[in-house]
């Protein structure tokens, strides 16, 4: 049975503050799976600490005294990670220069943390899985079997049983890590454990930079308590790093503070496919960009045909107005729906340019060459941008004589992201 003093000397030894219920009972699950070779599973939001435990089940494990590692994920483009955490042979990939060894190779008899789990790829998901299983892998470019005796420590803020619903991450290792769960508490329902925190970040702050420390007077107390801080612990510590260098005074009220907390917490902004625990989300910032350009791609093909049929029917009548609605629907005009238009009238559209005067056409010709170029464009635009963007991946290849890296580079994507439109393309 781990005693409340045990608990409390962990915190002290690795740095954790406050008394929460949940957090304590967090510890006190990390220290009970920490002699055992177990897989653990920490879940919990970003910025809420979770590395903090990795760290707790190696030190006090049988194997404090080989190497720990930890690895992010997330952070290791998709055509790399194999390479990184299995190894791989001389030649069995362009700059393969020589042969090296992966992590589960160099931390034999150690532990792994595997940060943000959930952002591994499929086929690594699989290598990973006959590790836990077998204690067997083989390197990138290799036929030999090869064992190790690593223990995992896996982390991730992304709810693991919704991605394996979306397919995102296999089932079976979902279960095999998941051996040991330990879940780490947001900051928000940590109570107390805010004011803790903060007088042990403005204290930092004093003591590195030699000035008096920030006070909060009890209405700041009352409002940050009441904060839900969604960046979390991170979050915690960026407000009481700028208090105390921009407030000159040193006791903090709760119109000060307020200056420093986002008005509206819940809709702070999140970089565009990043994946919160308790949610998992398939947008993108391109995603969201394609749709834009869709957006904006229906409403230019829908003008066009609004112009072209004006000048084939001589002019804009009630029935083009009616069949082009939408396009009207967002404009502060004049012309009303409850304007009656008749049927018979129609507006003319003056479309004399400088272009047309300099050309010395009259206005017959020059209508005809206007419309024979808006159906030329409109054929233009039947192209996908599906197919821009195979076109633009493609040059880019070429460019740089297939070398991925740097064509990842020329295009402004990363190189994770390229391995997978070129899977996706069926590009060779």
């Amino acid at each position: 049975m781990i005693t409340p003093s045990e608990i409390q000397s962990v915190k002290q030894r690795f740095g954790i503050i406050g008394n929460s219920p949940l957090l304590n009972h967090a510890i006190q699950v990390a220290m009970q799976a920490s002699p055992t070779d177990m897989t653990v599973l920490i879940t919990g939001e970003s910025g809420s600490g979770k590395e903090s435990f990795s760290k707790i089940i190696h030190s006090l494990s049988l194997r404090k005294h080989g190497k720990f590692i930890a690895i992010n994920c997330g952070a290791i483009p998709e055509g790399t990670i194999d390479s990184e955490l299995f190894g791989h042979e001389k030649g069995s990939f362009t700059g393969a220069f020589e042969s090296r060894k992966g992590y589960f190779e160099v931390t034999d008899g150690g532990s792994i943390f595997l940060d943000e789990i959930g952002e591994m790829p499929l086929g690594t998901q699989s290598r990973l899985l006959r590790v836990l299983e077998n204690g067997e892998f083989i390197k990138v470019g290799s036929s030999k079997v090869l064992k190790t005796n690593v223990r995992v420590i896996a982390a991730t803020n992304v709810n693991l049983l919704k991605a394996v619903e979306k397919g995102k991450f296999r089932e079976d290792l979902y279960y095999r890590l998941n051996t040991v769960p330990i879940y780490v508490p947001p900051l928000r329902d940590r109570g107390e454990d805010v004011l803790l925190l903060f007088r042990k970040f403005t204290g930092d702050f004093s003591e590195k930079y030699h000035v008096r420390p920030i006070s909060l007077n009890s209405e700041a107390q009352a409002l940050l308590l009441r904060y839900p801080f969604p960046g979390n612990i991170r979050q915690l510590k960026n407000i009481a790093d700028q208090i105390s260098l921009l407030e000159e005074t040193r006791e903090v009220n709760a119109q000060t503070l307020s200056k420093y907390l986002p008005a509206n917490p819940s809709r702070l902004p999140m970089a565009l496919g990043h994946s919160t625990f308790g949610e998992y989300t398939d947008f993108s910032e391109r995603d969201i960009l394609y749709k834009v350009l869709f957006d904006m791609k229906k409403d230019m093909n829908d003008l066009k045909k609004l112009v072209l049929e004006s000048y084939q029917n001589g002019g804009i009548n009630s029935n083009i107005m009616q069949k082009h609605q939408g396009l009207f629907e967002d404009l502060d005009s004049g012309f009303t729906q409850n304007e009656s238009v008749d049927n018979n009238s129609s507006y003319k559209v003056p479309l004399v340019l400088d272009s047309q005067k300099n050309s010395g056409m009259n206005n017959e010709e020059y209508e005809e060459d206007v419309i024979e170029d808006i159906i030329h464009e409109e054929d233009d635009n039947s192209l996908s941008l599906e197919k821009k963007e195979k076109e633009m991946i493609l040059k880019a290849l070429r460019k740089h004589n297939n070398k991925r890296k740097y064509a990842a580079s020329d295009l402004g994507i990363s190189e994770r992201t390229l391995y997978r439109k070129i899977k996706q393309y069926e590009i060779v």
